[in-house]
């Protein structure tokens, strides 16, 4: 049994535990004045004040439930048992139906050991209520049932919530590994760049002092860019995988995504600044513009309902290189969080010490903005 348990016991507490808000006060005020409520309506009340006092006196367990949930359930559990014993009547008011809210909170964002503990208090609770002869065997079964209903709730909940915060790590885990490739890649080619330049300045360096005093200007150039992407580079972590050895596209591959598409919206890009001042970006910083755009354009041709026209524009300052990306379709509903392409464009952007947001048009449409610093990170 101790072996069954262990997996139980060992699992930890949530880490999404959310704090408390505005509404659950006000869920407990509700739940005060419907007790209140109860009380001066109901005909058949068997001890009406004890009852009222009691539905109404449990309520701010509620507050409880996500932070404490196993002491919220032992301080509802343990009063509604002291009164069913010093009273020799159980408490029948119809309110109590929210301490379900108490067993489901406790496997939502209870700890394995907190749960082994509840799942012990709560069937002892019916079974001495049924020992007391204060309801049926059917009764208590019924109410097993009910919590145990409740319970399978929290876990179906816990379980997707846990899924979820996986995949979310591995979306971002993926885009580490992919910018990380990149800035390896990028590092390599300068490196390799300072050797050849070092090699040509040791050539010259008896026949032409001047020769070789420009290759040691440009290496020391070369390094100082290598340091600053360097800096970005240690902030990812890197799956040893093997390096992908494709090209990587930068801004001037933006025209790419450009023209008609068979299933989906024109394309549009326009850049506003030098192309060739752009090509002395960072490859990480271009590689990242590239991307960003292209992840954009994709959800805009998949969420983007009846969209006509996509638009894809690019400017950049001394310090800063800027991505528009809108389109002029319906939105499709929200669902509350990112979706994992967003999510994947944040965490690239974030890496590069940028930032991207999203969110619709004031009449009509989606924009995607990012912002990246020209020496990524």
């Amino acid at each position: 049994m101790n072996r069954l348990l262990r997996p139980v016991r060992d699992e930890p507490r949530p880490p999404d535990v959310p704090p408390l808000r505005w509404t659950d006060w006000a869920l407990v005020a509700a739940i005060v004045v419907i007790a209140v409520v109860e009380g001066l309506v109901r005909a058949d009340y068997e001890m009406r004040t004890l009852s009222v006092g009691v539905a109404a006196g449990l309520a701010p367990t509620l507050l409880w439930r996500r932070r404490r949930p196993l002491l919220a359930l032992m301080v509802a559990f343990g009063v509604g048992t002291v009164v069913d014993l010093v009273a020799g009547a159980e408490v029948t008011a119809h309110t109590l139906i929210y301490l379900l809210l108490l067993p489901f909170s406790l496997v939502r964002w209870g700890s394995g050991r907190e749960i082994v503990a509840g799942a012990a208090i709560v069937p002892a609770r019916i079974g001495l209520s049924l020992a007391m002869g204060h309801s049926t065997l059917g009764d208590a079964v019924g109410g097993l049932a009910v919590v145990s209903a409740a319970c399978a709730v929290g876990a179906a909940l816990r379980y997707r919530s846990r899924a979820r915060t996986r995949e979310l790590d591995q979306v971002r885990l993926l885009e580490r590994e992919r910018l990380a490739r990149e800035l390896h890649d990028t590092v390599a080619h300068h490196v390799s760049a300072m050797a050849i330049r070092a090699q040509a300045g040791l050539a010259t360096a008896e026949v032409n002092p001047e020769a070789a005093a420009d290759a040691l200007r440009l290496i020391e150039s070369e390094a100082s860019r290598t340091l600053a992407e360097m800096r970005a580079m240690v902030r990812v972590l890197r799956d040893a995988g093997p390096a992908d050895l494709e090209p990587r596209p930068g801004v001037r591959d933006l025209a790419r995504l450009a023209g008609p598409s068979r299933s989906g919206p024109l394309v549009d890009v326009r850049i506003d600044a030098d192309l060739d001042d752009l090509d002395d970006l960072p490859l990480p910083v271009g590689t990242a513009i590239y991307r960003l755009a292209q992840e954009s354009i994709t959800n805009a041709r998949r969420h983007a309902r009846n969209a006509t026209r996509i638009d894809v524009r690019v400017a950049a300052d001394d310090t800063t290189v800027s991505l528009l990306v809108s389109d002029d379709g319906e939105p499709g509903p929200p669902d509350g969080s990112p979706g994992y392409g967003m999510i994947g464009m944040i965490e690239r952007a974030d890496l590069l010490g940028g930032t991207v947001e999203a969110g619709p048009n004031p009449g009509r449409g989606w924009t995607v903005r990012a912002v990246l610093p020209r020496t990524g990170g």
